[in-house]
């Protein structure tokens, strides 16, 4: 029961408590090459311990090839869309544009600063020079 913390999908995702933030499942998806070459591997293997020893090294489960096993003898492995779903990869452009605006919002925050900070330093650089005026022409005491 102890590896009841992870469950597995009809479409193949894993859902693992262990994930990179703290209460977000880590799911993985496989293409129909893996699923293929690794149904192969299993096959090809006669003994129990080769078997389970490339499960646990995969990280997969025997119902893992059970369904792909189906899915291959009824055809649709075949079908399946090579790359998994979800969010599409961004190109090397939009990397380069994304990491470029980055870098100009810290710049622009950073100038920002810098100009707040002249303005405070000007300031009390007038402040001072107009106390140090006030002190020079202020009265001297006599002899």
């Amino acid at each position: 029961m102890a590896d009841m913390a992870s469950s597995t999908r009809e479409d193949e995702q894993v859902a693992s408590r262990r994930g990179p933030r703290a209460g977000q499942p880590k799911r993985r998806t496989f293409t129909a090459a893996y699923k293929l070459k690794i149904l192969e591997q299993f096959d090809e293997l006669e003994d129990p311990a080769g078997r389970g020893a490339l499960l646990r090294r995969e990280g997969l489960y025997h119902s893992h090839i059970d369904y792909w096993r189906a899915a291959r003898d009824k055809g649709a492995l075949k079908a399946l869309p090579e790359k998994p779903a979800g969010r599409p990869s961004r190109s090397a452009a939009e990397v380069e544009n994304e990491r470029l605006r980055k870098e100009n919002e810290k710049l622009a925050t950073e100038l920002a600063r810098t100009k707040a900070a002249l303005e405070v330093v000007g300031k009390a650089h007038a402040l001072l020079e107009l106390l140090s005026e006030s002190a020079d022409s202020g009265t001297r005491p006599g002899k």
